[in-house]
């Protein structure tokens, strides 16, 4: 719940670029970006308004992701959403909407043969959206769900990441998960919803985008309908204080039932794609964590050596795999950015130990740093990996209209033109500027969480269980982990009910 998004219907599958290519980005005004590939039969239409969960009135969490499916599973003035969802259906066409902290993304997919009536009602959802009392209940009802019997009921990966984003953000406007929270949903009226949109969804607020085979000239159409459609609003983004200062580690513990234990690990970093030292943490990050591949070194040891879960990943800004992908989605950028490990859920048995491993590994990427073996090979493969981020033409704009936020030049073009001048001395650099081993916050879902808690302050040895026997090396390095010395910080360990997640703002 990071990152909302919903499709109104079943969504085409197999964008392809195109066999002409694209052309060039077109970056000609300061509310509208073009990915024109006249070869492909397919076009993506994109809406990104500078609103997102940070606008939320206090109280009401969970009103920027309302608005957004109140246009992206709605209906128009002259549409209701039934009728609009039958419309869609024979095209093969798709609308949906995407919110997070800063941004909100209306999407549409559709065959170029049925662009022209597509167009017409995505239009009328942009600019005149009907927000009916009967799209409101229903919109509601998914987000409070997807709160009290989704995030804290069956999902507690999410859960785990969620909590790590509170804990974090705590007092800070990311602090909520982006689809709001239980109490905060509850108090928003039909009348917030229509306030928020007059407010937020502007012409000065906009950024248009198509990309694929569409006609010559309809980008500009698509802009001049989406700017004069709107009202103009005010300009400006609303200022981000800076997140606190953790002091030593400092844990979440989520009491929950549950077959195996998940946990979360992080610290806000002052990294973004703008900055030069993004891309050596890139290199780093992929070295040690690499999304559900074995190129990472926290998979291999965690998962390949020792099978204790089924993955282990690091990151340099917040991550959102996109559908079924391994890849990161687009259209969810932050001005302010983490650094963080995820550890699937573990055996209850392990977690302890696992807990210890991460943290050991991260202490030894930050005192170590890569060897020139495990950067030449790290930055060959991302430099090929890294092109599979816009194989589809949908994604390559997304990419483009992020760059547009960032104000830098194209994400993925800037990652082949900064890695191959990178050296092994570079990103070891970037390491120790950036990452650290202490001050980190940890997030835990588990049974037992006073158990864990006691365990954790009295910092007893966690030795593993195995199903399968390991080789000596591993028993050997385990005997230095399993006594790692975890400097917890005891008056900064909260043991809290799942109940009491996401309920509101605490």
């Amino acid at each position: 719940m990071a990152f909302l998004r919903i499709v109104c219907v079943a969504a085409l599958s197999g964008w392809a670029i195109g066999c002409s290519g694209p052309e060039p980005v077109e970056l000609d005004t300061a509310t509208r970006i073009g990915l024109r590939t006249p070869g492909s039969p397919l076009i993506t239409l994109r809406v990104a308004f500078r609103a997102g969960s940070i606008e939320d009135p206090t109280g009401k969490n969970g009103l920027a992701a309302l608005t957004a499916l109140m246009v992206g599973r709605g209906g128009t003035e002259t549409n209701t959403y039934d009728e609009l969802a039958t419309a869609l259906y024979p095209w093969s066409a798709s609308i949906s909407a995407q919110s997070d902290k800063e941004v909100t993304t209306v999407v549409g997919h559709v065959h170029r043969d049925h662009l022209e009536p597509f167009y017409e009602l995505f239009r009328d959802l942009i600019v005149s959206p009907g927000l009916a009392d009967a799209d409101f209940s229903r919109n509601k009802d998914f987000l409070t769900n997807a709160v009290v019997s989704t995030l804290r009921g069956g999902d507690d990966e999410e859960l785990g990441k969620q909590a790590l984003n509170a804990l974090l953000y705590a007092g800070h406007p990311y602090e909520a998960p982006a689809g709001g929270t239980e109490l905060g949903l509850a108090a928003i009226t039909i009348d917030d919803v229509r306030a928020f949109h007059a407010e937020h969804y502007t012409a000065s607020n906009v950024l248009v985008g198509v990309a694929g085979g569409y006609p010559a000239g309809f980008l500009t159409r698509f802009e001049e309908d989406v700017t004069s459609g709107l009202p103009p609003g005010a300009a400006g983004e609303s200022p981000l204080p800076s997140p606190r200062a953790l002091e030593g580690l400092e844990v979440l513990l989520v009491e929950k039932q549950a077959i195996a234990t998940a946990i979360s690990i992080g610290f806000p970093i002052d990294v973004t794609r703008a900055d030069d030292d993004f891309f050596a943490l890139l290199v780093a990050q992929s070295y040690f964590g690499e999304h559900r591949t074995f190129s990472g070194l926290l998979m291999n040891k965690m998962r390949g050596d020792r099978g204790l879960n089924y993955g282990d990943y690091a990151y340099i800004e917040n991550f959102i795999q996109d559908g079924g992908t391994r890849l990161p989605a687009p259209s969810i950028p932050r001005r302010q950015q983490f650094f963080s490990i995820w550890i699937r859920p573990v055996p209850h048995a392990n977690a302890h130990f696992a807990l210890r491993q991460a943290l050991w590994e991260l202490e030894r990427l930050v005192t170590s740093g890569l060897t020139s073996d495990d950067f030449d090979a790290t930055r060959e493969f991302l430099l090929n990996y890294s092109k599979l981020y816009v194989q589809t033409a949908s994604r390559r704009l997304g990419y483009a209209m992020d760059s547009r936020f960032y104000d830098t030049e194209f994400f993925v073009d800037e990652i082949q033109a900064r890695l191959p001048p990178l050296t092994v001395e570079d990103v070891n650099a970037a390491i120790q500027r950036h990452l650290r081993f202490d001050d980190l916050g940890i997030a835990i879902v588990t049974t037992d969480a006073e158990g864990f808690r006691e365990r954790l302050l009295a910092n007893e040895p966690s030795p593993p269980t195995y199903n399968a026997a390991v080789g000596d090396d591993i028993l050997a390095e385990d005997e230095e982990i399993l006594d790692y010395q975890l400097a917890i910080n005891a008056d900064r360990v909260q043991v809290l009910p799942v109940e009491e997640m996401f309920r509101e703002v605490r």
